[in-house]
């Protein structure tokens, strides 16, 4: 394939920079503890300055991949869960990607920060801002949970002027930064009990040792 002929199809959906497709439980939010496949697409320009997946930041090392790869080697596994993170999976057009996991019977889910369009129909939305590079306005009413990224106490501003936004259905979680995770989360432990429409998010695949 030339490359014409392989930034078209990238435009399109169909190739995704695939950074790294893998097997394992669901670490954080919601879904805690559940079975899925992980599909970490490259490219981010949010940037950051404690994300734990950096090498991602940058797509162009990441070789593209068509997505009825990606979707055969889910199919290997038990779990009809996929989940899509980065990077940031909405830099790109993500329609064919979620038609053909609809096609094979499998659920999709997407973490991202809102900062582009989404698009795609997925089953799971979870929403997690960045403060540096803020959601789209369009992406509030479609998200299933609102996952915050807490580093500081002034963090917990952000995080309700963002549930604010989301609907009443929207499940709200408040997760410590890993590097200060021992000294934040009893601090977030109280504001929860004191604001019990939060729950609290754990990284628990860091704690049992799974990617």
């Amino acid at each position: 394939m030339n490359k014409p002929e392989e930034i078209q199809l990238l435009k399109g959906g169909k190739l995704l920079p695939l950074m790294e497709e893998f097997y394992t439980l669901q670490g954080e939010g919601f879904h805690m503890g559940e079975a899925a496949y992980f599909v970490r697409i490259g490219g981010c320009d949010v940037g950051c300055a404690w994300c734990d997946s950096k090498e991602s930041w940058n797509a162009e090392i990441f070789p593209p991949v068509p997505v009825e790869n990606v979707v055969k080697n889910a199919l290997k596994y038990n779990s009809r869960n996929v989940v899509v993170t980065g990077g940031e999976p909405s830099m790109y057009p993500l329609d064919y990607f979620t038609l053909k996991i609809h096609e094979n019977g499998l659920r999709c889910a997407v973490e991202t920060s809102g900062a582009y369009r989404l698009t795609g129909n997925w089953d799971w939305i979870c929403l997690s801002p960045k403060k540096n590079s803020p959601p789209q306005k369009a992406i509030y009413p479609r998200t299933d949970e609102l996952k915050v990224i807490i580093q500081k106490e002034a963090d917990f501003e952000w995080a309700e002027k963002n549930a604010a936004l989301v609907s009443d259905e929207c499940h709200l979680f408040l997760q410590p930064e890993w590097s200060v995770s021992k000294q934040i989360l009893p601090v977030i432990a109280e504001y929860v009990m004191e604001h019990p429409k939060w729950r609290i998010s754990l990284q628990a695949h860091k704690y049992i040792g799974i990617p």
